[in-house]
């Protein structure tokens, strides 16, 4: 038989600490607020890189060439009405230098002008994030990756600083560390119809203007709306709203009512102490965190029905036990199996917290403190709500049979 733990001596400890953290995320609610994304709020999700120039292609031939570029080949595709339809590759490891990359497209009628690097690897080239180049007599820009930590451009600072002139700006580093990968994010305060127009050029400008020309690459821009932030704002809540009585909904049924709500007051509790602590440490509040805490809302119930399940097949099997003793020997009979679901789901959400970056590792830190917030409200918050309803219903019996006594008398 396991030893039974008298977890119950710990519901009333327990409770007061929630109530303290749970005040903490409140107050911080009306004190500092969430620090919306760009999902939430109306503005400019500029994604660039800080790279160097290293020269221009140009193409006068028939047709539209197409100038392709990953992190593995150089490719150039060609079409058109007065060309045969032919892909040219290069294969960037392979090729050589950039030099001997502008020869190999010199063959193919390419012509490649480089001002910076032309002894460098191929496979410094930058990739074509923003989109494949078509070429023309026109001449189009490729970049350079750096080579090391010395040709480095940029920290989230340096960039913020660069930037202070748009308003109210953020600044985020994606990608591998040093690779000059970041997302700015400038809120529009409906101030200029323009807005949308003028600050991805802005943007570009100041960098420029402080890293030097040609330097900032427009991987991506996102504009979101003041209409689609509020209405999916509005949608965020009622998807919480609905998640919550579909979850009061579930365990009414399957249990009874004091069950559900423990199991509701227990999702709430982690919701709250998830939200508590990005308001206070200061993340991002975006699509990514609404998803971090709905999925710690389904991991928390699930760990809670489970024990509910176990609360229950205990209460048939000894029925004259009191509550607090079934509930006990639940938590007991059930705690290796919840120690090895939260240490397992930890080591992997803690592979993605050391070993990623930006949003991700943002959503890996969410979960954590999530999965720890979930043990413990199942625990302590759920199991402590039906222990505690038991005692009042307890409680109830023992006066109206006292009164009842009385009268008889």
């Amino acid at each position: 038989m396991k030893r039974l733990i008298k977890f119950h001596k710990a519901f009333l400890p327990a409770t007061l600490v929630s109530v303290a953290l749970l005040a903490f995320s409140v107050l911080g609610l009306f004190v500092k607020g969430f620090n919306l994304g760009v999902d939430f709020q109306a503005g400019i999700n500029q994604y660039v890189r800080l790279a160097y120039p290293t020269g221009t292609v140009t193409y006068s031939g028939p047709g539209t060439p197409r100038l392709e570029i990953n992190d593995d080949t150089a490719a150039v595709v060609f079409t058109g009405t007065e060309s045969s339809d032919r892909t040219a590759s290069w294969d960037l490891a392979t090729v050589g230098t950039l030099a001997d990359l502008a020869a190999a497209m010199k063959a193919e009628g390419v012509d490649v002008s480089l001002s910076d690097g032309a002894g460098y690897s191929a496979e410094l080239l930058l990739p074509t994030f923003q989109g494949d180049y078509i070429l023309s007599a026109q001449p189009t820009m490729i970049h350079r990756m750096p080579r090391g930590a010395d040709e480095r451009l940029g920290s989230v600072e340096e960039i913020r600083q660069a930037l202070t002139g748009l308003g109210n700006v953020t600044v985020q580093a994606v990608g591998a560390e040093g690779s000059g990968e970041f997302i700015v994010r400038v809120r529009d305060d409906g101030t200029d119809k323009n807005f949308s127009a003028k600050v991805p050029e802005q943007i570009t400008l100041a960098l420029d203007g402080v890293f030097g020309a040609g330097r900032t690459v427009a991987v991506k821009t996102d504009y979101v709306g003041p209409r689609f932030s509020q209405s999916l704002a509005q949608n965020v809540v009622w998807l919480t709203l609905l998640t919550l009585g579909g979850i009061l909904l579930y365990a009414g049924i399957r249990f009874k009512f004091q069950f559900a709500t423990g199991a509701v007051l227990a999702v709430v509790h982690d919701g709250l102490i998830m939200a508590g602590f990005m308001i206070w440490t200061g993340m991002e509040f975006g699509t990514t965190s609404i998803a971090a805490i709905l999925t710690i809302l389904g991991y928390s119930i699930n760990d809670t029905i489970v024990i509910f399940d176990r609360i229950r097949e205990d209460h048939k099997l000894s029925p004259t036990d009191s509550m607090t003793t079934i509930i006990d020997r639940s938590i007991s009979e059930t705690l290796g199996r919840t120690v090895i679901t939260t240490v397992t789901t930890l080591l992997a959400v803690l592979a993605l917290f050391l070993f990623t970056t930006g949003s991700i590792k943002d959503f890996a830190l969410a979960l954590i403190v999530g999965i720890i917030s979930g043990t413990y409200s199942t625990i302590f918050i759920a199991s402590g709500f039906v222990a505690w309803w038991d005692k009042m219903r307890v409680s109830r019996h023992a006066k109206l049979n006292a009164g009842t006594e009385v009268q008889a008398h």
